[in-house]
């Protein structure tokens, strides 16, 4: 797995996963590996776009549940080609929907894959439409655990809070 920063990575085709993937947890871990397994189909390289810190750590405060060292190896684990990380402070938050679409576009992926609430740029100026103006977008469902709800970050983290030590690391392994 080789690590990027911001505007350092392009390739000539590429399918791209794109999220904060705080605790790579279970859920994270199915869509990546959805992901590697369309880009070894397609014969293209994987790409994971993170963020460091996660955008809800910096806007929230919320407890960071993977340092970005963690985040790596457990990337590197689900055989991730390549780690886009963003350093997600002030001056990352000035940049355009249209340089955020202009970095993807050093990629030229095949197939992009976000959540449904997907916003990027200035003041969350982009979304999913204008995403997929550009790129195949494929816009991912919430994984769900054995017992029906929604596998989160959110929701490891309030689990952690609640002293549910085994069921928050149920879902984070």
């Amino acid at each position: 797995m080789r690590i990027h920063m911001v505007d350092t990575l392009a390739l000539p085709a590429s399918v791209v996963a794109i999220g904060a993937f705080d605790g790579v947890h279970r859920g994270h871990q199915k869509v990546i590996g959805e992901v590697v397994k369309k880009s070894k189909s397609l014969g293209v390289p994987s790409v994971v776009y993170t963020f460091d810190p996660p955008p809800r750590s910096y806007f929230e405060g919320a407890s960071i549940l993977t340092p970005i060292h963690e985040k790596l190896r457990r990337l590197c684990e689900l055989q991730v080609d390549h780690v886009v990380v963003a350093n997600f402070d002030a001056a990352y938050l000035e940049r355009s929907a249209k340089d955020f679409i202009r970095e993807l576009s050093n990629l030229h992926p095949v197939e992009v894959m976000v959540g449904k609430d997907f916003r990027f740029g200035r003041g969350r100026e982009g979304g999913l439409e204008d995403l997929a103006e550009h790129f195949p977008v494929w816009v991912i469902d919430a994984v769900c655990c054995s017992c029906g709800e929604v596998i989160s970050s959110t929701r490891i983290r309030q689990l952690i809070a609640q002293g549910e030590m085994v069921e928050a690391l149920s879902l984070l392994n």
